[in-house]
């Protein structure tokens, strides 16, 4: 068919929501609720449409939760955040971050502080990364990174409202300001990064003219700097041979995260013999050193066959952080690194203290997750790569166009370890009946009153791309491709038709007539 000439189409099962299941953020054991689908493969067009319409994925399984039957419940600020890969899966409302206005945005706080106090999110973004930067060549603890952190739910300041700023703290920023004015380029001494595209640095008209995001990420620095930071994006999928070669590196950063983050049991002992013992878990010295000797077996799976085995406890970081359904794609329009599922590693002093993994589709840079050395915890990493995450997007926006958006994933309003998304401006919540963008500052007194909200607030409004010709939805049945028309007189399961219909209207009828809905 047409629409396949460029290369393979998507192919998924779909899972229809039948059950709750335990939310990874609240803990309730019946508190989140979705409709899923494995994707086999997937092109980055399709996957683009299907989060426009509220998708995300966990490694190859995508899926959409059921807005107005998940929990809701407010949740206190302590709590760890959900583990990744529990495919109980999350809740909530996407999040993007419109990249064409942030720059103008951040630009307009600096030159109206102390005149209109309304714009000072943008202002605070900027500041946060720039005390990373400093913090990062000084090596000084965390306490002095200038990061806001979000009250519990009912506390504290409302995201709707500037915040309130004392006098000193905003004669201290006139005084930064006025010494970056002074001396622009020696606001990040001492940390140096790598790589930067020189499109990015316009010679400046004038000395005095505020730093822009990349100005503040990618400033050159001497030769001799205390330390040097290098950020690599590597595809994970198909896995390059860069992502090969720093696999078992990677991987190791992610453990240290999830033991010390996320709480998680080291899988290796501490002691180290080398001894002939019987091959059985009944024997005691096998079993003692059975950990550290498969831990050897990873390495040389990794450096021999570059591989990480799953049966040795690594299926979470392989299929949620390594394997993906995207497909890869290069097209000569398209940015330089193509399309798919990548790393983006950062590198400082030699070694891998962070790793984010994102999607790189026509339209967006999407964010999926992020996991770092926890030795690493005060240089506020998480805002650190946010910020470096954008810095991307607009790079890749310079050659392609169309591509002007950063993902952030879902927003949890009750969630204090999600609600920190919602600071980032301008962003845009996706209204889950129309699936249009809407300004968050018109979603947030919304989400004040109510679990489950309409953001478009026209009554007449509908899903523009909904399911209006089910006929039309193509299905892979017995190794043949059909139209859904041709497949439903061969069923005589009365439940199928519901099925394929709910699938039709949770896709949407551009991607129900791309994809092959597989069926047995």
């Amino acid at each position: 068919m047409a629409f396949w000439a460029g290369g393979s189409p998507s192919i998924v099962d779909y899972f229809p929501s039948e059950d709750f299941y335990r939310c990874g953020y609240c803990k309730n054991e019946s508190g989140s609720r979705s409709n899923g689908m494995w994707a086999h493969s997937m092109t980055v067009q399709d996957y683009q449409d299907l989060i426009d319409r509220g998708w995300r994925r966990s490694g190859k399984y995508v899926y959409k939760p059921v807005m107005n039957q998940t929990c809701y419940e407010p949740m206190d600020s302590t709590m760890d955040d959900a583990v990744a890969g529990d495919f109980a899966l999350i809740n909530k409302l996407d999040i993007q971050c419109d990249l064409k206005t942030l720059s103008d945005d951040v630009k307009a706080s600096l030159e109206s502080e102390g005149k209109n106090s309304k714009k000072e999110e943008p202002h605070e973004l900027l500041q946060s990364q720039d005390s990373i930067g400093e913090k990062l060549g000084s090596g000084e603890p965390s306490h002095s990174v200038k990061v806001h952190t979000v009250p519990k739910p009912g506390k504290g300041a409302d995201l709707s409202k500037p915040p309130c700023r004392k006098a000193k703290e905003i004669r201290k920023e006139r005084k930064r300001l006025k010494l970056m004015q002074q001396n622009p380029a020696g606001e990040l001494e001492g940390f140096q990064a790598q790589g930067h595209p020189p499109s990015l640095f316009p010679p400046k008209a004038k000395s005095n003219q505020p730093k822009s995001l990349e100005d503040l990420i990618f400033e050159s620095l001497p030769e001799n700097a205390s330390h040097k930071l290098e950020v690599r994006v590597v595809r994970s999928s198909p896995p390059s041979s860069q992502f090969k070669a720093t696999l078992l590196e990677s991987y190791q950063v992610y453990k240290r995260y999830q033991m010390v983050i996320h709480k998680n049991s080291p899988d290796t002992p501490t002691e180290s013999q080398v001894r002939l013992v019987p091959a059985s878990f009944e024997d005691p010295e096998f079993k003692s050193s059975f950990s550290q000797s498969f831990s050897l077996y990873v390495k040389y799976q990794v450096a021999i066959h570059q591989d990480l085995p799953d049966e040795c406890g690594k299926t979470e970081f392989t299929r949620f952080l390594c394997s993906s359904p995207l497909e890869a794609e290069t097209p000569p329009n398209g940015p330089d690194c193509g399309y798919g599922s990548f790393h983006q590693q950062y590198w400082l002093d030699g070694k891998i203290i962070a790793v984010g993994v994102i999607d790189i589709l026509p339209n967006c840079v999407s964010s999926v997750y992020l996991y770092y050395d926890p030795d690493y915890s005060f240089l506020s990493l998480g805002v650190y790569s946010a910020l470096r995450e954008i810095a991307f997007t607009r790079q890749l926006h310079e050659k392609t166009s169309q591509l002007s958006y950063y993902y952030m994933g879902f927003y949890i309003h009750s969630c204090p370890k999600m609600k920190y998304k919602g600071q980032y401006r301008p962003s845009d919540l996706l209204c889950p009946e129309t699936y249009v963008w809407v300004p968050i500052e018109q979603c947030l007194p919304a989400l004040e009153n109510s679990k489950y909200c309409r953001f478009n607030q026209d009554p007449e409004a509908v899903d523009e791309d909904r399911s209006t010709e089910p006929d039309r939805l193509q299905v892979f049945h017995k190794r043949a491709i059909m139209p859904y028309g041709v497949y439903k007189k061969q069923q005589k399961d009365p439940s199928e038709e519901a099925t394929v219909l709910q699938y039709a209207s949770l896709v949407g009828q551009k991607c129900s007539e791309r994809m092959l809905l597989f069926r047995n």
